[in-house]
């Protein structure tokens, strides 16, 4: 029979016997069995485990003491003598106790706590990633120019055409995870698929097979610079953040299990370029985490704590007031990202640690896309103005004839950020008062309404002359429908999400009318899809609104 114990005592490590655990890093943050800053319990309880009290003879455990010895929290029993044992009358074994399962300070919860930046990071939070990897890109496109500028057309055309399939893949766009290998595959596709195009250009411009293969290689040598130069800037980026020489500050909303982990994270990983500088969550909600403030306070302290990054996690609010949170100015100018609740789902986005986040898209069309919504609008309503000249005359004339003089209506109606402006339709009928005229909602079975009214308005040509507010900036092409300012009023104390469509400006067509609901439709179907076309917004996306236009046009599926 063995004389080993029933069970070990385990030996305790030498930075451990304090209860404290020692951070790796040196920062004094303990890293122990997912706890973080905590500290560790005395000893680890096992379902139907029980402290030894019995030694064998000859038997030392790591840390034995001599009978009697006092040691912190414990006590080694004295050892019998062979005699004693022999004259002993056996013992009945002891009835296993209770075990009682109780929280485990420092195991169960964390806190996290947060930091001071680095004095580097605050003289570059303009810095992003795309402003060294898109420069680089283009010198290594651009060096075959180095060796012979006998290809410089095909040069320039598949540097052009290179950054604009890198563009609209996303490599350019911020990532938290940053890994040379992951892109690899897309880099290789993208550049094969560029060189391609300019290749069968240039062999259709140029018979000679020497001329197309002298072209080609050098096509090769600048893609394997693309390659190298990616590697050399990722790697950068890495070493940039982890020296903390770039890093933003972040904010966390929320204060359960997923904001714990990403707060965690943000803390003991700086690669991910991220400081974590506090959580705001609802003032009843359960936090696990110290607050800065609650939601409301969120565009005041993206402000005074200079925040860059918005990650959204555990919210204990609803989505409708959580979206109209980050739709305030100073919070939308942020980059904003959400933890995606759905663990193990095979995410395709990018992830913190093990921590699945998609980035959310420009909610409320700020900056460059602005600039590129615009512009798009001037160029559209000045083609269609022109082209368009001798069918709006031909409208003039026709409601001339159907109701006489004033071929126009003019109507108050509102715009983005709520400031009213007047609309600018052709006339199909003529309301008792400026009464009705605001406050009716639908004339579609109106006998006022002639019958050259009633072809105009379902084939929307009516419509038209709102191309001169879109020239003035009241409007744009595509965008949410403009409604009056008593229909405003009461949709939006209605439906939570109605006024949020008027972050953008409104539209001649819009999403949510060639999907058909126009007319006697559901106002709140209405708002989501405004809002969906909003957090979805591309230029491809209004062109596609555009021709889905013109299709319902040709069709007569107005009202």
């Amino acid at each position: 029979m063995s004389n080993q114990p029933a069970m070990w005592h385990r030996p305790v490590p030498a930075d451990d016997r304090d209860g404290n655990a020692t951070d790796a890093q040196g920062d004094g943050e303990g890293d122990d069995e997912g706890s973080f800053g905590g500290s560790r319990p005395p000893a680890y309880q096992f379902p139907g485990y029980q402290p030894a009290s019995y030694q064998p003879a000859g038997f030392q455990t790591s840390g034995y003491q001599p009978p009697g010895h006092q040691t912190s929290g414990h006590q080694t029993p004295a050892v019998p003598s062979p005699a004693d044992r022999r004259s002993a009358a056996p013992a009945p074994a002891p009835a296993p106790a209770p075990v009682e399962h109780e929280p485990r300070a420092g195991l169960d919860t964390t806190a996290v706590l947060p930091y001071a930046g680095s004095r580097a990071s605050t003289r570059t939070r303009w810095l992003r990633a795309w402003m060294m990897t898109a420069p680089v890109d283009v010198l290594a496109l651009l060096t075959p120019l180095l060796v012979t500028q006998q290809y410089w057309r095909g040069t320039l055309a598949m540097t052009v055409l290179t950054v604009i399939v890198f563009a609209s893949g996303g490599l350019y766009r911020a990532r938290r995870h940053v890994s040379f290998l992951d892109e690899v595959p897309s880099l290789c596709g993208r550049l094969l698929a560029a060189a391609s195009a300019v290749a069968i250009v240039a062999a259709m411009r140029h018979e000679s097979a020497e001329y197309v293969f002298s072209f080609t290689r050098g096509v090769a040598a600048s893609a394997g610079l693309v390659i190298l130069g990616r590697a050399v800037t990722r790697e950068f980026a890495i070493v940039a953040r982890k020296r903390r020489w770039v890093e933003h500050n972040t904010i966390i909303v929320g204060s359960g299990p997923t904001a714990v982990e990403l707060a965690r994270l943000l803390r003991r990983y700086p690669q991910y370029g991220l400081r974590f500088v506090g959580c705001v969550d609802t003032p009843d909600g359960p936090s696990a985490l110290p607050l800065i403030g609650s939601l409301d306070d969120l565009d005041s302290l993206v402000r005074l704590r200079e925040c860059d990054v918005v990650i959204v996690a555990d919210a204990s609010c609803s989505e409708t007031s959580l979206m109209e949170i980050l739709a305030r100015p100073r919070t939308a100018e942020c980059d904003l990202w959400a933890a995606t609740p759905l663990w193990g789902s095979r995410s395709h986005g990018d992830h913190i640690g093990a921590v699945p986040v998609v980035s959310i898209g420009d909610i409320t069309l700020s900056g460059p896309q602005s600039a590129l919504k615009r512009a798009s609008d001037i160029a559209f309503a000045s083609v269609a103005l022109l082209l368009l000249s001798p069918v709006l005359l031909i409208c003039a004339v026709a409601t001339l004839i159907d109701g006489g003089p004033g071929i126009f209506f003019y109507q108050e109606r509102i715009g983005r950020h709520g400031r009213p402006f007047n609309i600018i339709k052709f006339r199909s009928m003529r309301p008792v008062d400026e009464h009705e005229s605001q406050t009716n909602w639908s004339i579609a079975n109106d006998r006022r309404v002639g019958p050259i009214g009633r072809i105009m308005r379902r084939t929307s040509l009516d419509e038209l002359p709102q191309l001169w507010n879109i020239l003035r900036g009241d409007m744009s092409v595509v965008g949410p429908r403009p409604e009056r300012p008593y229909f405003v009023e009461k949709f939006s104390a209605e439906y939570p999400q109605y006024a949020m469509r008027h972050r953008v400006p409104v539209g001649l067509t819009g999403l949510a009318q060639v999907s058909g609901l126009r007319g006697d439709t559901p106002i709140s179907d209405r708002a989501r899809f405004d809002n969906f076309y909003i957090e979805n917004w591309s230029l491809w996306l209004d062109v596609k609104v555009v021709l889905r236009t013109v299709t319902e046009v040709f069709r007569a599926g107005g009202r």
